[in-house]
């Protein structure tokens, strides 16, 4: 069983997986509305202009474990990321990426290390996770920005 494999639901609340984005270039992230950086929609959402045609997508996973800072409903979330920031990519139903009710998907993300060498639990919003197309992860800081060389290079060496 791979994170393509594992049950989850639409922000809708329609049943679903990942299993659309296998053997895709796909960048998963903890996703926020209230938090400092929320802004980092916007890059995301271009990542997903710039790149959705060449087998590529952002997948956002709601999370208020941190401070709080996801509070809204499917549909207040739904609302304020299309109506602010104009996301097209998917978001998925609000989950826990950390702790006992652990999502299955960011329990096999957290296994992966980032360039500073950290694995484990999730340690902010919008910590990200690209998944190449052969399955392997390449982990980054949520202080990393969309539009960092490091991301962008990542996925174009994906999709090539």
């Amino acid at each position: 069983m791979t994170i393509f494999d594992i049950p989850v639901r639409t922000l809708d609340g329609e049943e679903s997986s990942l299993a659309p984005f296998a053997g895709k270039s796909v960048l998963i992230v903890n996703v926020a509305s209230k938090c400092g950086l929320t802004p980092q929609y916007e890059g995301l959402e271009k990542l997903q202009e710039t790149y959705g045609d060449r087998g590529f997508s952002v997948v956002g996973f709601p999370c208020n474990q941190f401070m709080g800072q996801e509070p809204g409903t499917a549909e207040e979330i739904q609302t304020f990321c299309s109506a602010t920031y104009g996301v097209t990519f998917p978001l998925f139903e609000k989950i826990d990426v950390n702790g006992e009710s652990q999502n299955p998907i960011y329990a096999e993300l957290t296994k992966s290390v980032d360039a500073e060498g950290y694995t484990g639990d999730i340690r902010w919003n919008f910590e990200k996770f690209l998944v190449r197309p052969d399955g392997t992860v390449t982990r980054f800081a949520p202080m990393v920005t969309p539009e960092d060389p490091a991301i962008v290079s990542a996925i174009e060496a994906s999709l090539s």
